[in-house]
């Protein structure tokens, strides 16, 4: 009986359910897509990276202290002859040596502008070896042959409009090489968003690594040797200083590079898919309370006709079951249109996935319904438990559900209590003098506080509305004064509907605090410690300033000095007897001129010339001094010990938990064809010469190597800031969810709120009250409601924002900026969210029949 009573409710009153369905829907495809776009990249990955490792791979041993990271601008290197120890070796069918590189840059010389991927993929240049297992086959033209000739990937030669014939520059540590396209690949599988360039073997040797000397020897065994068979002979055979990786770890290691990628992506992506959830919520909350009001009666006849408070407790949970049923099935379907749409946005930063083959494995719909339906049964569960306390006299005589005011002073407890804990939390997070402890205090008190708002929302509704609304009456008369008497009627539903829109611009208003504080301290920073006039970087991560190029610099007319600075990594070993492994960054000594760096003790001058530099907090954990010594360690046995010159204070990200020290101190022990390549290069206008004049001379000396960019002061913070804007409008986008679904909420609880007063409205109307009145009270009552939510977010929003800076003042973020034209904004959004989200219910409530209306039981 119950569940054919549930059924029966949940389709005659299906269309109340519709905004709620769409709620669950987007949540849920949400989470479907983004596990389904997550398992196709991988499972896609997996099959090119199983199809394409040889079966051995032999390098160089990693350097215990760099980590295996490129050194001197190169990659390590084997010699040729491993080639032909590794081919005689038994079970080994083929022996072949191979040259990659990713530190080259590809630029066609008939545009001046570099050829391959912008989204932080990498460009791989190297020789020319077929393989058994090729990652892509020649589909126009043919190999490369000879030292004029180039072959490219499909993908790049399209996009950058390169044909057969065309040219292409290869720009290396080494020099500037220009080659004639002679062929183009395509990949088997995908393109995982990478540019590939091949020369022959000898080019490639000579230009790419300046000798005779492989990067990798790739082994394909005959079948008589396991892998691991053939590593044991390979390592024994050529002896210490080789590593060696079988098929199966070179597809571990691949996929783990891939997998970082792609687990940030999934998870920031199901984190803002909770955010909706969490707002979808709010939104079932207040749709199966506002349908338990209106079928009070209904509630009350099923109970004096037997039906206990259980019974009626799952009836109200079993419609919402039906729903959350629905909808995750729905919600399903449509993740599989957000997985395709993910794949083709990720085509267009040049990673082609394949759409036909989405990967759907049993944890998608398993975590859909599971999702789906938990959430919106839990949401329910409150309006089910007060449906089961409807007395069957009460709602027999129309007197509504049982009265609150035990329940409002619990409330008011609880909420004040957490609230109260949520503000000490955050208190606490902004006097911590250690960011890790900092933000573990910032995240309780984030959590707790949004809890307590929640809690307490409904009570603080009265007041707050009363004081928003206290125009209404007199600038829109009784429509005005009607509407702010609506939105305080039932505060527990006003509340709900307000939390839902709190949530998404508390976020947004946390978020850009944070990054407007970012950009104000970077700025400050750039301000107070930069002197040099022109900054010039590679223009994605990885890319150095070559040789050439810092010639080219020095030429130019108008600068006083260039300042070089490289970074490499380093084991340091305190006098205490730790060590530290770290990056130094090793500068010119001009650096002193280009940067003010903030001294506690000592002098800069003494770091560059021979000595090294820490900061506070380092020389404070290992009791360092002036003067102390240091035991510098850069691998391959290289070392020499540094007297200390500076302590520098801590508090600027510039030359926090860094090390400096100068070039030619590296250079005493570390040959100047090992050192590795500038990360960055300063320069400083001569006394007197035009700054401008300058700036664009020093453009046009690099215009050369367009992988470089050039800016003064002015630009390089209009460059920070724009990194910074892109980090912030993609957080907009993916909370643009929440806020949808929270939209919805406030349309939701208009659309049942016209109907619950169905009978009021008619005798509104019948007492007077014109139809652009009505329509006019609806449409006031939206905006009162979604400005107190806006209101709640922002104050919630900018206490979470001023509390991120204080705990990461340490990290460099010592200027708090309150960005007050977002707040504007986000104000008179919420105010137009809550006419536009009127607008269709106020159009149905002005079309009621007066007299329908008023006979409406």
């Amino acid at each position: 009986m119950i569940l054919k009573t549930s059924l029966r409710s949940f389709f005659a009153h299906k269309g109340r359910m519709v905004l709620s369905l769409i709620a669950v829907v987007l949540s849920v495809a949400f989470i479907s897509g983004t596990l389904v776009f997550s398992n196709t990249a991988t499972s896609t990955f997996d099959r090119l990276f199983a199809s394409t490792a040889s079966d051995l791979s032999v390098q160089k041993a990693k350097d215990d202290i760099a980590d295996g990271e490129q050194r001197g601008g190169k990659p390590s290197t084997v010699p040729v002859d491993t080639v032909q120890k590794l081919a005689a070796q038994p079970g080994v069918k083929t022996a072949l040596g191979q040259v990659f590189v990713q530190n080259a840059i590809l630029v066609d010389p008939a545009t001046n502008k570099s050829v391959g991927p912008t989204s932080g993929a990498p460009t791989l240049t190297g020789n020319w070896v077929d393989t058994p297992r090729n990652s892509v086959d020649i589909t126009s033209g043919s190999a490369p042959a000879g030292k004029s000739q180039i072959m490219l990937d499909a993908d790049t030669a399209k996009k950058a409009g390169l044909k057969l014939g065309s040219p292409l520059r290869v720009i290396t540590t080494s020099g500037n090489y220009d080659f004639t396209l002679s062929g183009i690949v395509t990949f088997r599988t995908t393109n995982p968003g990478a540019a590939l360039a091949f020369l022959d073997t000898p080019t490639a040797q000579q230009d790419l690594l300046g000798e005779t000397a492989f990067t990798t020897v790739e082994l394909y065994g005959d079948g008589s040797r396991t892998d691991d068979q053939l590593k044991q002979q390979a390592l024994a055979a050529l002896g210490s200083g080789f590593d060696a990786k079988t098929a199966a770890e070179q597809k571990a290691e691949n996929a783990k590079g891939v997998g970082s990628f792609l687990n940030f992506m999934k998870y920031a992506m199901l984190g803002f898919a909770g955010i909706s959830l969490l707002v979808g919520g709010f939104l079932i909350i207040n749709t199966f309370s506002m349908l338990v009001a209106q079928r009070t009666r209904e509630i009350g006849l099923l109970r004096a006709l037997g039906g206990s408070r259980r019974q009626v407790n799952r009836s109200v949970l079993t419609e919402a079951l039906i729903l959350g049923v629905l909808g995750s099935t729905i919600g399903l379907g449509a993740g599989l249109g957000l997985a395709a749409l993910l794949i083709q946005l990720m085509k267009a930063v040049g990673m082609n996935l394949d759409a036909s083959s989405l990967d759907v494995t049993w944890t998608v719909p398993v975590a859909s319904y599971a999702v789906g339906i938990l959430i919106t049964v839990l949401a329910a569960w409150i309006p089910a438990r007060r449906a089961g306390r409807i007395s069957p006299m009460a709602a027999l005589r129309d007197h509504g559900t049982p009265a609150e005011a035990r329940a409002n002073r619990i409330r008011a407890i609880v909420g004040l209590a957490v609230t109260g804990l949520g503000a000490a939390s955050l208190a606490a997070a902004g006097a911590s003098d250690k960011a890790a402890q900092g933000g573990e205090l910032l995240g309780l008190g984030v959590l707790l506080s949004l809890v307590g708002f929640v809690v307490i929302g409904p009570l603080l509704a009265t007041g707050i509305i009363r004081v928003l609304g206290a125009a209404l009456p007199a600038l829109f008369g009784p429509a005005g004064k009607l509407a702010q008497r609506n939105a305080m009627r039932n505060p527990r539903r006003t509340g709900a509907t307000a939390a839902a829109l709190m949530i998404g611009l508390a976020l947004v208003t946390g978020a850009s605090v944070v990054t407007s504080s970012m950009v104000s301290s970077a700025n400050a920073q750039i301000d107070s410690s930069v002197g040099a006039d022109y900054i010039i970087t590679g223009q994605g991560p990885g890319i150095e300033v070559s040789p050439a190029a810092v010639t080219a610099a020095r030429a130019t007319p108008g600068l006083a000095h260039i300042t070089e600075q490289k970074a490499l990594r380093a084991a340091l070993t305190a006098p205490d007897g730790t060590t530290t492994k770290t990056n130094v960054v090793a500068a010119s000594k001009t650096f002193t001129e280009d940067f003010h760096m903030p001294v506690a003790t000592g002098s800069a001058e003494a770091a560059f010339n021979g000595g090294i530099s820490t900061d506070q907090d380092f020389a404070d954990k290992h009791h360092l001094k002036v003067g102390d010594r240091i035991k510098v360690d850069y691998g391959q046995g290289r070392t020499q010990t540094l007297a200390v010159g500076a302590i520098v204070s801590t508090g600027n990200s510039m030359f926090d938990n860094a090390f400096f020290t100068g070039i030619d101190t590296v250079a005493q022990v570390i040959p100047a064809a090992d050192l590795p390549g500038d990360v960055a290069i300063f320069g400083k206008a001569a006394p007197g010469a035009d700054r401008a004049a300058a700036l664009t001379a020093l453009q046009k000396s690099v215009a050369a190597y367009p992988q470089l960019t050039v800016k003064d002061q002015a630009g390089y913070k209009d460059l920070i800031q724009s990194q910074v804007n892109q980090l912030l409008y993609m957080v907009y986008g993916l909370l643009g969810l929440a806020i949808v679904v929270a939209v919805l909420g406030v349309v939701n609880t208009l659309a049942l709120s016209v109907v619950e007063r169905t009978r009021e409205i008619g005798l509104l109307r019948a007492i007077g009250l014109s139809r652009r009145q009505l329509r006019r009270m609806v449409r006031l009552e939206s905006v009162v409601i979604a400005v107190f939510g806006a209101l709640l977010g922002l104050g919630l929003g900018l206490s979470w924002g001023v509390t991120a800076r204080k705990v990461l003042a340490t990290q460099g973020l010592e200027t708090l900026t309150i960005p007050t034209g977002t707040i504007a904004g986000i104000l008179v959004a919420s105010a137009v969210v809550g006419l536009l989200a009127a607008l269709v219910p106020a159009f149905r409530a002005g079309r009621m029949n007066i007299l329908a209306a008023i006979a409406t039981d």
